[in-house]
């Protein structure tokens, strides 16, 4: 909810959408959406994967044009046809992923694009000083000298906002802002979207978390399969109610989960120690143990080890030292395939498109990749088409993998649907070992109860569950121990019962 005595919205509208239309071939993505964002308003925007979110701000940002319809920015109606338009008409947008030149420093990456000169020189004096100007102004410090990769993710979503205000944008779009911080960094987020809605700024916020719109909206509008199904005030709406108008029927958010009957150990990770992609110490003498019919959750801000940690105990990194044992058996540097087969694991892997799937693929081909050299999906040089087909056609069912055909290619599906194609997969045969790294990262709220149940249905199976996520709600909801990482070590592990998220957000910064 908002707090009170927040700023009130002008009546004038800053944006106006106006019956936007837009058709893919076969697919139309948005119909007829109508939205108004007010001078000094904070709008959220909620949907499901593919309910139109994407393509309506790529189209207000000038990334898409509209098939028909009409925008209008301060009661003008405007074409754009590149975000430069949108830029010099006063709209930023803010990406999930950011957009910032990791080896440069704050000044290039914010003037680059629109850089300042004085003759043949680039004016990083001057730019450095309206920095400073903006960064004071909007309670934002940040020094303009510092290289990007050196910048926690916190501050380097600053330097992405303060772009688009150095751009003199007075609409912002915010996709997914919240994805990769802690939960204090998310205050200070807040506390920045509310001293820019004061000072008559307009933002836009798209967000999967139902909790955040509640407690930083003042409007929420809803998109449900292309079309505008409806609004809604925070002040009197409930997270419940908001989950049915996303998905259209009642959504449980919190999966029921009885306590643990914990078994044997199944994973025993010893010393690990590892580098990264740079050569650099990712993994610092981390040890670890999952036992069968739990949960163990890795929680921490992105960075600061889980991915290395995933792919040395999946075999996709080299550890330097230390030991990896599943089941008993020492799997340290050995090959995936054998890890998969003999350590009865599952992977479920942070980023699906790059290493989950093969875009070009079918649907029916992706959901047999670990297994099309084994009968009755091939026989010695032969793969069996029609198993396959049948095999898919019945895991599409069974999770709800909305595809127009098992013939498909997977690339062409929406985000949620590919990581339940990927978690059809993965879940679909006899395992002891279930790593799950950003399970439902960039999914709806449906899609995130579906692969919530999946995971505790999985533990009551008697399965060793590693889930790594940067989602704090996730872990706190799914796991019965919490091991928090920072800085490539394991700060602390914590029973379900003795964690808050108070306690885990300063242990994820580093506070002990």
């Amino acid at each position: 909810m908002r707090r009170k005595g927040a700023h009130e919205p002008a009546d004038s509208p800053k944006l106006e959408v106006r019956k936007i239309t837009k058709v893919f071939p076969g697919v139309i993505a948005n119909k007829e959406i109508d939205l108004t964002l007010r001078e000094g308003e904070i709008l959220a925007l909620l949907g499901e994967n593919g309910a139109g979110k994407s393509t309506l701000m790529n189209i207000i940002y000038g990334l898409y044009q509209p098939t028909a319809g009409e925008i209008r920015v301060n009661g003008r109606s405007v074409e754009m046809h590149s975000p430069r338009d949108a830029i010099d008409l006063g709209i930023g947008m803010v990406h999930q992923h950011f957009q910032l030149v990791p080896v440069m420093n704050v000044v290039d990456n914010i003037m680059l694009g629109s850089e300042s000169v004085n003759g043949v020189l680039l004016n990083r004096d001057s730019v450095a000083a309206q920095i400073q100007q903006l960064a004071e102004r909007y309670n934002m410090p940040v020094d303009p000298n510092a290289v990007i990769e050196d910048l926690p993710v916190g501050i380097q979503q600053r330097v992405e906002i303060l772009k688009a205000l150095y751009r003199q944008a007075d609409i912002l779009i915010l996709d997914e802002p919240t994805s990769v911080l802690t939960p204090q960094e998310i205050e200070g987020l807040f506390a920045v979207m509310e001293l820019l809605r004061s000072q008559g700024k307009s933002i836009i916020f798209i967000t999967h978390k139902l909790k955040e719109v509640l407690r930083i909206a003042d409007r929420i509008a809803v998109l449900r399969r292309g079309e505008m199904v409806g609004e809604a005030d925070p002040a009197t709406v409930s997270q419940e109610s908001l989950a049915a108008m996303m998905v259209g029927r009642t959504v449980i958010l919190e999966v029921e989960k009885k306590r643990a009957s914990v078994g044997e150990v199944v994973l025993q990770a010893r010393e690990i120690q590892a580098l990264n992609d740079l050569g650099e110490p990712a993994l610092r003498a981390v040890s670890l143990d999952v036992r069968a019919a739990e949960i163990v959750g890795v929680a921490g801000v992105q960075g600061n080890g889980q991915t290395e940690l995933v792919e040395v105990i999946t075999g996709l990194r080299a550890t330097s030292s230390g030991h990896v044992l599943i089941n008993g058996r020492d799997m340290t540097n050995a090959p995936p395939r054998r890890i998969t087969e003999e350590g009865a694991i599952c992977h479920v892997p942070e980023d699906r498109y790059t290493y989950g799937m093969v875009d070009a693929y079918s649907v029916a081909d992706n959901l047999v990749l670990n297994a099309y050299f084994k009968p009755p999906f091939s026989s010695g040089m032969t793969m069996n088409e029609q198993a396959i087909a049948q095999y898919a056609e019945e895991l599409v069912a069974r999770f709800d993998v909305r595809t127009p055909s098992v013939k498909t290619p997977g690339g062409s599906l929406s985000g949620g649907n590919q990581q339940k194609m990927v978690v059809a997969r993965e879940f679909s045969r006899p395992i002891r070992l279930l790593i799950a790294a950003q399970p439902t990262r960039g999914i709806d709220v449906g899609s995130i109860e579906f692969i919530h149940s999946q995971i505790v249905a999985k533990r009551d199976e008697g399965v060793a569950v590693l889930l790594v996520s940067y989602e704090l709600d996730e872990i706190m909801a799914l796991s019965d121990r919490i091991a928090v990482m920072f800085h490539g070590q394991i700060s602390a592990i914590l029973p379900r019962d003795q964690a808050t998220r108070a306690s885990i957000g300063l242990l994820m910064a580093g506070v002990q």
